[in-house]
């Protein structure tokens, strides 16, 4: 049986910040501000990995709910990211002293009880995605050589 391709495909060309993205059938288009150099046609990259932790989420929510029957009508997620330092101190701009944070705010709509929506709080973190993030991603970067496409 084949399995489908997993992999993403991201080119970005010599003149902008403008990144053509594939995955599988699907394609879009990221970008950075004006500000930072870009030209704003497109979520950021920080915008996308805020999204896959926001769906990831809500949908997580919603099987749950589901499987529950729980009469959960809507969820919302919201997520903004910044850079937090570890402690008060003088080091604090050294490599090494600030943190990454992810502000995740749900909103779930429905005649649940304080039981039910105290649960969900607590299911929400339990996302794949969340757990993927914080459980030490490992990253591993191959070069090819210049002439060499990437594998489809």
């Amino acid at each position: 049986m084949d399995t489908p391709d997993k992999s993403v495909l991201v080119k970005v060309g010599p003149d902008a910040l403008l990144a053509d993205v594939q995955a599988g059938r699907h394609t879009w288009v990221i970008d950075e501000p004006v500000a930072a150099g870009g030209q704003d046609r497109g979520p950021t990259p920080y915008d996308l990995l805020l999204s896959a932790l926001g769906a990831c989420t809500a949908i997580t929510l919603r099987l749950y709910a589901n499987q529950k029957k729980w009469p959960l009508e809507a969820i919302e997620v919201r997520l903004s990211h910044q850079r937090v330092h570890r402690h008060d101190c003088e080091k604090c701009e050294m490599t090494g002293e600030t943190l990454e944070e992810v502000h995740k705010e749900l909103r779930l709509t429905g005649p649940l009880t304080e039981e039910q929506r105290q649960r969900l709080e607590s299911i929400s973190s339990k996302c794949p995605v969340q757990k993927t993030l914080m459980s030490g991603l490992r990253i591993v970067t191959h070069l090819l050589p210049a002439d060499q496409p990437v594998s489809n």
